[in-house]
């Protein structure tokens, strides 16, 4: 169909990709060279839908079985048509790519605090058991630090977990906020290395009955507490603000509120650490297969976004960081991980969860290793002399931390 050759023979430049239409007609695309591909589509409807909207069209086809992955693994896929049409070369295939995806949802939507919990129940509370099975020990949800990439997932969040005290400059008895705290794990980390007492607060009910448990288990229940509440309903004044992949899910219209509520809750002389999942560029166009399924009404900033709505509140930027791969270490392996616990997963939930999980995982890892996304840390202050002048501090509690936490664990 002279569609599918229009969109695939900008997409697939390097390697080969064998499609096998619905009539049984076959079609190859690309140089050769490279790897081999061969997926089947079950019918005309399917080959409309990947033409029209093909991010989304390819993910409901494979979640339903009606796109057949004969040949590879629908990871090679995914690295065979955005490997080949990485975001620093401009070619042709990146606007094949973004067909579908819709600029008006990132400029108008908003996400007040009821549609926030709803969307985070979406995710987040369809039960820890899934989260296990494919999370380290920890259940860190979010881009580890990878300072040598053969290190294992533990490692590496562990490793993640001291870069970002580090940076937060702590000392003992400070009082802490951990906006989007998870299932508690960075909360009590930092209070076994630093001797904080911190706030975690989160909107999942299934992430505050396992955080409110550790808390118990470890005997620190007095001082890592954990609360069900929205980041803007939490009043008081914290030395040290911390929140790790919880921004995506703020929306754009909410930058300066977030910004604005965080000045109000940090002390003069503290200090704030935002990580988040960031892109490349400009933001705008959320992926359609992404917010229709797993995370509804995300939007992921850029650089220029953060800056500017902190900047509006007086809040200094005083480090900023660009972890350029370091997700797609970390999404590779929950990945693997994912597909090694294939029968456990269909038996929690279904094939077609298995299947949508998978691309999910997929499209993250070759979204960071050659698309748009990356994740920036940014540090933040009320008061320009908070901190030292110079970042060297950071290098010394980094050890000191990351020892401390291996020694615990």
């Amino acid at each position: 169909m002279a569609m599918i050759d229009g969109l695939l023979g900008k997409l697939v430049t390097r390697g080969r990709l064998t499609v096998v239409l619905p009539s049984g007609e076959t079609h190859a695309f690309g140089p050769g060279r490279g790897p081999e591909m061969r997926v089947r589509v079950a019918d005309n409807a399917t080959v409309l839908a990947i033409v029209r909207d093909p991010r989304l069209g390819i993910g409901e086809a494979y979640m339903d079985g009606r796109l057949i992955i004969e040949q590879g693994s629908l990871l090679d896929l995914m690295e065979l048509v955005v490997g080949g049409n990485p975001w620093e070369s401009r070619s042709p295939g990146r606007k094949a790519l973004n067909r579908g995806k819709k600029w008006w949802k990132a400029l108008v939507r908003r996400n007040p605090a009821t549609a926030a919990r709803r969307n985070v129940a979406h995710h987040y509370d369809i039960g820890n058991d899934l989260y296990r099975l494919f999370l380290d020990d920890d259940l860190q949800y979010s881009c580890a630090y990878y300072t040598d990439p053969t290190n294992t997932l533990e490692q590496a969040q562990l490793d993640k977990k001291a870069h970002i005290a580090a940076k937060l400059h702590l000392n003992p008895g400070q009082r802490v906020l951990d906006i989007g705290c998870g299932w508690g794990g960075t909360a009590l980390f930092l209070n076994r290395v630093a001797d904080v007492d911190v706030l975690g607060v989160t909107l999942s009910e299934e992430q505050l009955k396992v955080a409110r448990e550790r808390a118990v288990a470890a005997g620190v229940a007095d001082r890592v507490k954990f609360e069900l509440i929205d980041y803007r309903s939490v009043a008081g004044r914290f030395d040290r603000i911390v929140s790790i992949g919880m921004f995506e899910h703020v929306g754009a219209a909410h930058y300066d509120e977030f910004f604005a509520q965080c000045r109000r809750l940090l002390a003069d002389d503290g200090v704030m650490l935002l990580h988040t999942i960031g892109k490349y560029g400009k933001a705008g166009k959320p992926d359609p297969f992404t917010d229709k399924y797993i995370f509804p009404g995300y939007h992921l900033p850029s650089l220029e976004q953060i800056v500017a709505a902190s900047a509006k509140n007086r809040l200094i930027t005083c480090d900023v960081e660009t972890l350029r791969v370091h997700y797609a270490y970390t999404l590779r392996e929950w990945l693997r991980r994912t597909l090694a616990n294939r029968d456990a997963i269909v038996a929690l939930h279904d094939e077609r969860f298995l299947r949508m999980w998978e691309y999910y995982l997929a499209g993250g890892v070759v979204g960071f290793e050659n698309g748009t996304m990356c994740n920036y840390q940014l540090q933040y202050v009320r008061n320009r002399r908070a901190l030292p002048i110079v970042r060297d501090y950071m290098i010394a509690d980094e050890q000191r931390y990351r020892a401390a936490g291996a020694a615990a664990a």
